[in-house]
């Protein structure tokens, strides 16, 4: 499954929160607070139940029902709730406003993000696999060019000992040198058209996430982040299977085409 059908298989299992007995203030403050998510806001009245509650479902199913208070903006404890969570976590819950719901949804769908929304978000599981120091990063920067900016960030993260880590870009732009890392050029429309930063954890599922995104307007990402350790190990056994040394193996022997084909600039240590 390629990075794009990764993408567009999350985005169909799209989750419902129907919104029971809430004013109608609240129930469009709710859809502007998940504006940038895949989740739709149903408004419902019932003639019995409580007041003011929500039910979360996705592909028909519940999945957790929560009162409208606990959603809203500013409903979180002052400075933005638990202070050992790391951003990335805390995305989950921003503020915790929608935690309750955000909590429950291992893989995220957002829309609409900037390049700055995706550096801050990819910044986050960057730091997380610094913090782990072991394991493997696999990070995408669509072109050398955008590769070539980060180089200082990556041979930093490169001189972890124990974490392994690959950059992935399009043939647009001069390969930057490398000490720390491996670089794959890959071309591919994919490579070009989508951003990723996916951590294996370094032995520890718990610490899994990843982030894909597609580019489908200059500047706009749509796409999702996944603490989900199966998600997590289908999309870097992707990228490796794809642009790493089997593609390269692959491309030696005349055994791929255009879909897989890759060649690797620089070597991880």
């Amino acid at each position: 499954m390629s990075l794009i059908e990764l993408i567009a298989g999350v985005e169909a299992h799209e989750a419902t929160l129907t919104v029971y007995n809430a004013d109608a203030t609240d129930a469009d403050a709710l859809r502007d607070h998940f504006a940038d998510r895949n989740i739709r806001i149903v408004d419902e009245r019932s003639a019995a139940g409580p007041e003011a509650f929500a039910v979360l479902a996705r592909d028909g199913e519940f999945v957790t029902a929560v009162g409208v208070d606990e959603l809203l903006p500013g409903s979180g404890p002052p400075g933005g709730g638990d202070g050992d969570r790391d951003a990335v976590g805390s995305r989950r819950g921003g503020t915790r406003a929608g935690g309750a719901v955000l909590d429950h949804l291992d893989e995220t769908m957002f829309t609409s993000y900037s390049r700055a929304d995706m550096v801050a978000a990819s910044r986050e599981i960057e730091d997380r696999a610094w913090r782990v120091g072991d394991g493997e990063l696999h990070a995408g920067f669509q072109t050398l060019d955008v590769l070539t900016g980060e180089t200082d960030t990556y041979d930093v993260l490169g001189e972890k000992t124990d974490l392994d880590v690959h950059a992935y870009a399009a043939d647009e732009g001069n390969a930057p040198d490398v000490e720390h890392y491996t670089v794959h050029v890959g071309r591919t429309a994919e490579i070009r058209e989508t951003w990723f930063v996916a951590y294996d954890g370094g032995g520890l599922d718990e610490a899994k996430c990843a982030l894909l995104a597609e580019e489908r307007a200059s500047g706009e990402f749509y796409g999702f982040w996944s603490y989900d350790p199966e998600t997590v190990d289908e999309i870097i056994d992707y990228l490796t299977e794809e642009y790493g040394p089997a593609a390269d193996e692959a491309r030696e022997t005349g055994e791929s085409d255009d879909t897989g084909e890759s060649d690797d600039t620089g070597r991880n240590r």
